[in-house]
């Protein structure tokens, strides 16, 4: 039998690496599978020189690892995609040693994701039978070879960055600008491979990366604006402008200077005076709110605001990108914790720093390990004044030796810290919620089994109601204790989600959806629940509205002051343009949705919209993703307010 050279199999190894990997993330063929193929080719090259440079046996030891090593990373980052929805980035592989807690979860995901592994694994199979039939060669290169090789790299590789070069470069996405100019991992793994992507994203961690796409969005801003009517402050811009010498700043404040601000409307102020208890729900999802067996949830629900239209988009570092999120209204810089950077920069209305100010005292807890993701660090950033974790004295108070705490015990165990205060603030991140969904390996799901065991739910859907309960339970412990102190009228409580539950698939998430919810945009469609004992009746909200506008409409309901210009979210009950925006830049308008992996609009009924519609949201959605990431690197907020 004829024989062949290790670089034909390292070319086929390669893209058959990079068309399994499309198929299983995007659901689709590549979308530019020929772009895919140009720059796998040069990759297989390298690797085939690297594999030719000894006597046979090293030859062969090198390929085997080679190839062993690929497999395993494309399995890694199935795995990785099915929790977090994004790319695996150099970032998170050297900052995630606190995942091993987590080993369990890590398995079950493995397990949900065998097919996958499986398919990433056949290279193997099919080099130990070439190996074993002595069809391919491990033989050295000679000088000349290895020359023509390199040769050939350049020439593909070369090929390669003209296509991306030439073809479609005025795209805001373009390959072009994913290439150059601005850092999106999924797209670029969707348009160049997932190699390719994990090659610029090292470069980019290595050796630094600034974002260089000039883009230019209509100045917007209402003229002549009184701080009656809008909610913005005294910030005298112009005097900024003038006076700073830094150039990336003094875009910043022209930016900020030329931007909408949100209109105070009738419900500024509902609840000025009013005490503030938020809690982000670990996994928290509409499908755990009903009446049988979360009363308190659905009383919050039925009794208070109803966003009805609400969306929680997953970002690439989940919990603490969905928690930065809700308490900061800035959309996390791609690549990095952004909950880890902002740490020391001044951040003027996260709650605590806007309440306390008001006289409120400051309490923030969280039913696990205190220093996970740094969030020690982050809430004493975020201006708290005190902080219980397992850790820093939570586990002297209750049982945190369980997986995972209980919801219910953490607030059984603080309540009395703050709720005898004039006014108090008390933040909340919960952990009862998290995966895995299981009854032997979750302590809150054995808990609670008996409450839905019989339900006509698969286990995983029901083990997912059953850690739930343990957070209504925690509501309930909380209205009682404001009934018992006098307080339900005096009080409000904001419940979030930190992301949709991703320790369902979609086929169980949709056992106990209302509505079939698809893979792309409404498995992201989330509650977010603002009640007070003192409103006489629900208040419906069909607008469109995100887990970005979480904290300016908050701000406004408490009628305190803010400049809504320099948040990226906007107050929900305002009169401002709806946008919610996905990680990958895809988004939701009263217009309709745009999927920027396949680049199709899907209008609603009745409305036709034209290109420029989708350019000017694309740009919006840009400079808010550029603008946050400037915001964290330049501590942009100290500057604004000296």
């Amino acid at each position: 039998m004829k024989k062949f050279s290790s670089l034909i199999y390292f070319i086929l190894f390669i893209i058959y690496q990079e068309f399994v990997f499309s198929c299983l993330i995007y659901k689709e063929f590549p979308s530019s599978f020929w772009l895919v193929v140009l720059f796998s080719i040069p990759i297989a090259i390298v690797l085939n020189i690297l594999s030719s440079l000894f006597k046979e046996k090293g030859n062969k030891i090198i390929t085997y690892v080679i190839t062993i090593f690929l497999s395993i990373l494309f399995g890694a980052q199935i795995v990785y995609y099915s929790m977090y929805e994004s790319i695996l980035s150099f970032y998170s592989i050297l900052n995630g040693g606190q995942v091993t807690e987590f080993m369990d979860v890590i398995f079950d995901m493995i397990l949900r994701n065998w097919y996958g592994i499986l398919l990433f694994m056949i290279p193997i199979l099919v080099l130990i039978v070439l190996h074993k039939k002595k069809i391919i060669t491990f033989e050295r290169q000679t000088l000349k070879i290895t020359l023509i090789k390199i040769i050939a790299l350049a020439l593909v590789q070369l090929i390669a960055i003209l296509c991306v070069n030439f073809i479609k470069p005025d795209d805001i996405y373009s390959n072009k600008n994913l290439y150059y100019n601005t850092h999106v991992p999924k797209l670029t793994a969707n348009r160049m491979g997932f190699l390719t992507a994990m090659r610029l994203d090292f470069q980019r961690f290595a050796f630094g990366f600034e974002e260089n796409l000039c883009v230019e969005v209509s100045a917007n801003a209402k003229k002549n604006t009184e701080v009656e009517e809008y909610n913005i402050t005294q910030i005298d811009f112009d005097k900024l402008i003038e006076n700073e010498k830094d150039e990336t700043i003094k875009e910043m404040h022209e930016y900020f200077s030329e931007q909408e601000p949100s209109n105070k409307n009738e419900y500024t102020g509902m609840f000025e005076g009013k005490n503030l208890i938020v809690l982000v729900g670990e996994s928290f999802s509409s499908l755990a709110i009903r009446e049988d067996l979360t009363p308190n949830l659905y009383k919050l629900y039925n009794e208070g605001f109803q966003f009805d239209n609400f969306y929680t988009p997953i970002f690439p570092v989940s919990t603490a990108d969905g928690e930065y999120i809700t308490d900061t209204s800035l959309i996390p810089k791609e690549g990095v914790w952004s909950f880890f950077e902002v740490i020391g920069n001044y951040m003027p209305y996260s709650y605590a720093n806007v309440f306390e100010k008001l006289g409120y005292s400051s309490n923030a807890y969280h039913n696990h390990t205190a220093t996970y993701y740094h969030r020690d660090k982050y809430i004493e950033t975020m201006g708290y004044n005190s902080y219980l974790a397992v850790g820093t004295g939570l586990e002297d108070r209750m049982d945190t030796s369980k997986w995972p705490n209980s919801d219910y015990e953490m607030i059984d165990v603080t309540i009395n810290d703050y709720i005898n205060n004039d006014k108090f603030l008390a933040y909340y991140m919960t952990v009862s919620g998290h995966l895995n969904y299981t009854k032997s390996g979750n302590a809150m799901v054995y808990r609670n089994w008996d409450a839905v065991k019989d339900l006509p739910y698969s286990d995983k859907a029901k083990s997912y109601l059953a850690a739930n309960i343990e957070l209504d339970k925690a509501v309930g412990r909380i209205l009682d204790e404001l009934e018992k102190t006098g307080k339900l009228e005096d009080t409000v409580i904001v419940i979030s989600g930190d992301h949709y539950p991703y320790g369902l698939t979609l086929d169980e998430i949709n056992e106990l959806s209302t509505y079939e919810r698809d893979d792309t945009f409404e498995k992201y469609r989330m509650p977010l629940l603002i009640w007070s004992g003192s409103m006489e009746e629900p208040i419906k909200v069909e607008k469109l509205g995100s887990s970005l506008d979480i904290l300016p409409t908050v701000l406004n309901l408490f009628g305190v002051e803010f400049d809504s210009r320099l948040l990226m979210g906007r107050d929900i009950l305002s009169d401002s343009d709806p946008l919610v925006i996905f990680s990958d830049r895809s988004f939701i308008t009263d217009k309709g949705k745009y999927n920027a992996v396949t680049e199709k609009f899907i209008a609603n009924d009745g409305i036709k919209i034209e290109d420029a519609y989708i350019k000017e949201i694309n740009n919006i959605i840009y400079k808010k993703f550029e603008i946050s990431r400037l915001i964290l690197e330049n501590d942009y907020y100290r500057k604004v307010f000296q």
